[in-house]
This record gives structure tokens, sequence and C-alpha cells, in this order.
């Protein structure tokens, strides 16, 4: 009777505590603040057809309901934002960025200068700025694929974001990023100097599964691989980018990054690499520069994403009568048949810029009119950066909609981005978990009565 009495007191106390946690959780969420945002045009990132006179009703950092605005029941107490001449998005999502890098000017030292010249700490203060850069333009998800040479440091600027000492959008990092010997710079200096490298360098499968081990303890999102380094014109007039890892270290790297329950990138222009990559089993192909029939047609059969970074290849050619500038030539007009023939035949593409090769100070948004030109719809290509990128980063429902239950990343723009897809280079309001980052030419919040 003594112990039946004890188990009894023992179900009491546990059941008084859950409901005391519950109890807590309640009203935590019921202290979080409301907000309605009237929207004259919504695009909600899943749907083609655009809705109109439409109310977003937001409490803390989720999004509640979306209802015409006839019908909306907005809280007592709200705070109501007026963009009922505004078109308005979910935030947008770039899944190939590094903040660490500036569009480095090859006449300040080019990329070997972030290594060897800058001190770390002043490599992280320029990554603060290139995150506040990406919110001011209405990106509220970043996907950091590598640091290039500044070690975890991604690691920490997600963190100084996430606790708020700095704005910024989310972060998905990839920390260091691998190769192999003689897959990566810094390069082209005396053989008896032992140079620090952009990227953590393996060489056989046991090395790359401790890198990737190494990676994600460390706080990896996302696991970076290159699997193809320098490129040049051939002797035949084709583009020959040099592979770098086998289909058995990237086979490790897989293997140990699925088995945390993450993906991986690999950096592949076409040929040998490519084709590793893709029998290896990457999640995704970054750049694609030249992807035949073949890779295309495996790329359907796994799934495999595909993330162009079209406009990054227009920036900085090699003069023509060079063997740079040919080679930058025909990168260009090797991408873009591939990107068309990709999107042709339903290969699954997120938007992805390579910001940090292109100086951060220029519009993210540039790469939208560089889809839209090669045969994108606008719609496509926003999508492209909304929920089909979210889905890349498993984040669907959550990321990249205008939906209740998703997090509360809104923005809006004063033209019409599906008439003219330019519209989205300028960004009047940025909304990131629920908090306004930006509101330009947009009316004074009222409260709702």
């Amino acid at each position: 009777m003594k112990k039946f009495r004890w188990i009894l007191l023992l179900t009491f106390v546990a059941l008084a505590a859950a409901q005391q946690k519950d109890n807590s959780v309640a009203g935590s969420r019921a202290s979080e603040p409301w907000t309605a945002i009237r929207a004259g045009v919504l695009i909600d990132g899943k749907s083609n057809q655009l809705r109109r006179d439409q109310v977003i009703v937001i409490h803390g950092n989720h999004i509640e309901s979306v209802t015409d605005s006839a019908a909306a029941k907005i809280p007592a107490g709200a705070t109501v934002i007026d963009l009922s001449k505004a078109t308005v998005l979910p935030g947008l999502i770039d899944c190939h960025t590094h903040i660490f890098l500036q569009g480095e000017d090859p006449a300040e030292g080019g990329y070997d200068a972030n290594i060897l010249n800058q001190p770390a700490a002043l490599r992280a203060a320029r990554a603060t700025v290139s995150v506040r850069r990406a919110l001011e333009q209405g990106f509220t998800t970043l996907r950091d694929v590598e640091t290039e040479g500044a070690g975890y440091g991604d690691v920490g600027i997600k963190e100084a974001i996430e606790e708020g000492y700095i704005p910024g959008p989310r972060l998905f990092v990839s920390t260091r990023a691998i190769s192999t010997t003689g897959g990566y710079p810094l390069e082209g200096y005396a053989p008896e100097l032992d140079m620090p490298k952009g990227a953590q360098i393996v060489d056989g499968p046991v090395e790359a599964r401790k890198a990737a081990r190494e990676q994600l303890d460390h706080g990896a999102d996302w696991i970076k691989v290159y699997m193809t380094h320098r490129s040049w014109v051939g002797k035949n007039g084709e583009l020959v980018s040099q592979p770098t890892l086998t289909v058995e270290e990237l086979r490790a790297i897989v293997d140990e990054t699925h088995g945390w329950g993450k993906k991986v990138a690999c950096h592949a222009y076409g040929g040998i690499g490519l084709h590793r990559a893709l029998d290896g089993g990457c999640d995704s192909i970054e750049h694609g520069l030249d992807l035949d029939d073949a890779a295309i047609a495996q790329m359907l059969k796994q799934g495999t994403w595909y993330v162009p970074t079209i406009s990054v290849y227009y920036h900085d050619w090699a003069p023509a009568d060079t063997a740079a500038g040919q080679r930058d030539r025909l990168r260009v007009a090797l991408h873009e048949p591939s990107f068309k023939k990709a999107m042709k035949a339903g290969v699954k593409i997120a938007f992805g810029t390579d910001m940090g090769g292109i100086p951060w100070n220029e519009p993210i948004g540039q790469e939208f009119p560089r889809m839209v030109d090669l045969g994108m719809s606008p719609m496509d290509a926003i999508q492209s950066a909304t929920t089909r990128a979210a889905a890349l980063l498993d984040m669907e429902g959550k990321l990249g909609v205008v939906a209740p239950g998703a997090f509360a990343d809104v923005i809006a723009v004063g033209g019409d981005p599906v008439q003219d897809v330019r519209a989205l280079q300028n960004m009047q309001f940025v909304m990131k978990d629920g908090k306004v980052f930006r509101s330009e030419g947009v009316g004074n919040p009222a409260t709702a009565q």
C-alpha cells in the first residue's frame, strides 16, 4: 500500500510539473505581440496566382492567418502595417553566398589577401556588413557555402544573429568546405612554403570522412565539397574542369553527412568532376556550367538540386586575347544553354548568386533578370528563391511562404515583380521573425481598436 501511495504521489507531482510548464509556455505565447499586415497584392510563394486585398495576421514570429480583408479578424491592440499599395512576398532565400568574401579586387591582392593580409576580426566585421546588406535587400535566409579560409567564422556570425547582437538573415552554414591536394588556393607560391588553404584539404576516404565529422561537429548545417577546381579551354575548344575528389572520397563524405541528417552541396562545373559528384550522391550541384544530357538525366532520377549562380560569371572577365579571357567567355557560352536544358527538363532549380564573388554592395536581385532572360518566368524565378529554396533547405512550410504556421518573414516592393522582376531590386519593407527591419515609403503603423 505504501508503495502504491508513493506511485500516486510521484504521478501527481509529474502531472503538476507538466501542467505548470504548459501554463508557462502558454503565458509566454500569450504575451507575444500581434501584428496585422494589409497587403494590396500578395505573392504567397507557392501559388502562381496573385491574391489581392489580403490581411496577414502575425503572432510573435509566426504567421497565424492569411485571409481576404473583408473576412479578416484583426486582434484588438495589434499593430497594423499598411502595405495596401505594395506587392507583398515571403522573405527571399539565397542558396549560395560567401559572407566572408567581398568581391575581392585583384588590384588590392585579390583572393589571397583575404588569408594573408586580413586579420580574422576584420574579416568577421566585414561579414557582419554582408549579412546586414542581404537583409536590407529582403533576403531573410542565406545558405552560406564556405568561409574561404575563415574557419568556423560563419558559425559565429550565425550565433551573433540568433542572439540579437547583429542584424542578419537566418544562416545555414557550411564552414570550411572540402577539397583535395592541388584542388584549392592558395596556389602559385614557392613549393618550399606550406601555404594556408581556403578549404580543408583531404586525400582518401578516411580523411574525407574525418573532415566531414569535424565540420559537422563544429556546427556545419551543410557540407560543401569542391568536385572541380581549375578550368581552361581544351585543345578542341571545350571547357576542361580539373576533377578533385574521387567517387569513393565523396561517398564517404555523403554517407557521414546523411547519417547526421544533413546534406552535401557540390561545386561542379562539368566533365569528370560533375559525374563523380552525381555518382557520389551529392544533394545539390552548384554552378553546373556544362551540364550534359547524361548529367541532367541523372539529376532528375536522383532528385538532385541545381543552384546555377548565373550573374557571377559575367563579372571580371580577363582580356579576350588571353587564355583566361577565352575561358571566361566560354564559361558563359556553355552556362546559358545548360540552364535552359535543365529548366526545360524539369530539374529542381533553387536561387543562388555566389555573392561574395560579386561585391556585396551590388544588388543580390540581379540574378532574377538573368534567370528570366534565359527563359524562366518571373513567377518561377520568384519561387526558386522562396518555396523551392525552402524545399532545398528542408524548411517547407516554414520558410519561403506567406501561410499559417510559417515564420513571419515578409517583404514588400512598390512595383509588380511578375511584370518586371527587377522590382525585387528595390525593397521597401523587410520583416524577419515578426520584427520590422526596413520600412520605406510605407504608412505609419497603427493600432487596431
